[in-house]
């Protein structure tokens, strides 16, 4: 461990802030950035940020990682050593709207972000995928052994890309990557166009929540914390080539390069029915429930299998669902004065 600074991007964002506040609480500098960009209220984005203002080891940049020239900038300032790239542009709904979104954020930022790894000599970047990218995978659990070549979705497919992009710099640059592929995550200081938010928002206006799938939906809510404390413990722990990695029985979750991926997810997917009626019970009104088909990019479930981050860092995701809704909704009336 040193006192290099620790590069995490999206630091605005839902978890990008929880890491780096994470990070600063066990004194570790970080630099922050994130375009502060307007897919949903930066002022929650600047709230976040006043927050971590608040620690001395923390210094902010905005910008956008799409700029080649200012991210290569970025880099030759301060030779990162440690990269957390959680910049993104998310929401799988979106992507059917503005798909040149993604392609400017998603891998436009990621390839300039893996430009300045290799140039800086990176010894570990570890970046975010999604668990979309199972796409029209229904074997469940969901392993990250598993082939993903279907995704349902651009968002889906950029992260995807993602992936196939970090696997050949760390072929060809040696640089260790860690893809975590995320499962619903929610909590506090959350994304006002996630279904907790949406749902909770819509409870206590005493409007109707659109349920997609008639509401048979299953997803593996994942609370903050536990992918703050995954994440944490394998910033130190640089992927590393798989001496067991065939090229006859290819394993896509490792490599002979240093690449690895890891599912992050609750691994007890919970009923979108359920969560409807805890927000009820947490908020104590009742909801207003409007039934409807399922949406193009979406899928009915999932579920992740977490074996391998088990193994490898003796920690598995185990908020109760009901637990992380109840701290959700505290904070949610908290912050919004409802």
């Amino acid at each position: 461990m040193t006192d290099d600074p620790i590069l995490v991007t999206g630091a605005a964002g839902f978890i990008g802030f929880h890491v780096a506040k994470r990070l600063l609480a066990l004194g570790r500098p970080v630099v922050g950035i994130d375009n502060l960009n307007p897919y949903y209220d930066p002022a929650l984005k600047e709230a976040r940020l006043a927050l971590l203002s608040e620690s001395k080891g923390f210094s902010f940049v905005r910008g956008d990682l799409a700029d080649r020239d200012a991210t290569a900038e970025l880099f030759r300032k301060f030779r990162f050593q440690k990269v957390i790239h959680l910049a993104a542009q998310a929401g799988v709904r979106y992507s059917l709207i503005n798909p040149q979104a993604y392609i400017d954020a998603n891998i436009q930022g990621t390839i300039n972000i893996l430009e300045g790894c290799r140039h800086s000599q990176c010894k570990h970047l570890l970046f975010a995928s999604s668990s979309s990218v199972y796409g029209a995978n229904t074997k469940l659990p969901f392993r990250t052994s598993d082939n993903v070549d279907h995704p349902i979705s651009i968002y889906a497919m950029s992260k995807k890309a993602n992936e196939l992009m970090a696997h050949s710099y760390a072929h060809l640059f040696r640089i260790p990557a860690t893809g975590l592929r995320f499962f619903t995550v929610y909590g506090p200081w959350g994304r006002p166009d996630m279904a907790m938010w949406i749902f909770a928002e819509a409870i206590l206006a005493g409007k109707p929540i659109s349920l997609f799938n008639y509401g048979n939906m299953r997803r593996d809510f994942t609370y903050i914390d536990d992918v703050v404390e995954a994440v944490v413990r394998l910033v130190d722990k640089p992927a590393a080539p798989d001496p067991l990695w065939s090229g006859d029985a290819p394993n896509p979750a490792t490599s002979s390069a240093p690449f690895r991926i890891y599912n992050i997810g609750n691994n007890q997917p919970a009923e979108l029915l359920h969560i409807v009626d805890r927000l009820e019970a947490c908020i104590g009104k009742p909801a207003i429930r409007e039934l409807l088909p399922i949406q193009p990019g979406d899928v009915p479930e999932t579920y992740a299998d977490v074996d391998d981050l088990m193994r490898d860092v003796g920690f598995r995701p185990s908020t109760p669902v009901d637990t992380g809704i109840q701290r959700f909704v505290d904070w949610y009336r908290t912050y919004t004065g409802t």
